[in-house]
């Protein structure tokens, strides 16, 4: 008899190399590929075949010019559609790849960061992950530069069209964020999207991004509309939320691998938040 070993986290040591903040993989998947969350970025972009995408308990179908972003705050599995294959470019990158501009861009508004392209779009994103597959394969002189500027043209494009779609979707779990976020506190959600699942104090998040504890908490409040103890909870309540509904884990599981220290604390928490005890969340 098999038994249930719950998601899996990929991590930084395991897929990325300390040499290069960035990896490109090409996928030709036959199988299921069960729950997992990654300690970094992956982007998805699929190119042949059809299948189910399930994000963070939310099942969404999947076919050639689908592209997808995921944060480490999120998780997900991949599955084919019966007697079929699902191909795709999966781009795995850490946040230091990222530039600040950018983040503003991605991260700002809590746009849900995935778009569905058209025949031309698909075939301009297609060129750039042939380019960053090319270049990584034979890395020369200005090597770094092409991939870097193929990756922000990708995730540009990316953010155009979530934002035209209106699909938005809070980094902290469905609050969306109405003012733009300073770049000192979005450097800290990015630690936090890190780290939530760790013991995480405010001055760790505060000495993430170099500002005062005080001064910080301060104006987390003013970017994100709640406090840090209040966003970081309900980070990982909507984590434990999803994990309830698409997976398996045992509910102790659960609790730990979501950032509780105790499981009394969580169901409490989580019943005061939801309305209902995990057990009987996981039954609804």
């Amino acid at each position: 008899m098999s038994v249930y070993r719950g998601p899996e986290r990929l991590t930084n040591e395991s897929y990325m190399p300390q040499a290069s903040p960035v990896r490109l993989f090409k996928q030709r998947l036959e199988g299921r590929i069960e729950t997992h969350w990654h300690e970094f970025f992956e982007m998805g972009f699929v190119v042949g075949g059809s299948g189910t995408h399930v994000l963070n308990g939310v099942p969404m179908r999947l076919s050639r010019g689908d592209l997808f972003l995921l944060t480490p705050a999120d998780f997900h599995s991949l599955e084919p559609d019966s007697g079929g294959t699902l191909e795709l470019y999966d781009l795995i990158f850490n946040d230091q790849f990222i530039r600040d501009p950018l983040l503003e861009l991605l991260f700002d508004r809590g746009t849900h960061r995935t778009a569905c392209y058209d025949r031309e779009e698909t075939e301009a994103a297609e060129r750039e992950f042939e380019l960053i597959w090319k270049e990584s394969a034979d890395w020369q002189a200005g090597s770094g530069m092409l991939v870097q500027g193929s990756v922000e043209r990708l995730l540009i494009q990316l953010s155009r069209r979530s934002r035209e779609a209106g699909d938005e979707y809070a980094s902290s779990g469905g609050q969306a964020v109405n003012q733009p976020i300073q770049p000192s506190v979005r450097k800290a959600l990015i630690y936090i999207q890190h780290h939530f699942r760790d013991t995480i104090t405010l001055e760790d998040a505060a000495g993430s991004c170099g500002l005062s504890p005080n001064y910080f908490s301060e104006c987390f409040r003013k970017g994100t509309g709640v406090t840090f103890q209040t966003y970081v909870q309900e980070l990982r309540m909507q984590f434990a939320k999803s994990l309830l509904k698409s997976t398996r884990l045992p509910v102790t599981e659960i609790c730990f691998a979501s950032g509780f220290n105790t499981l009394p604390h969580f169901e409490r928490a989580f019943k005061r938040r939801f309305g209902a005890s995990p057990r009987e969340h996981r039954k609804q």
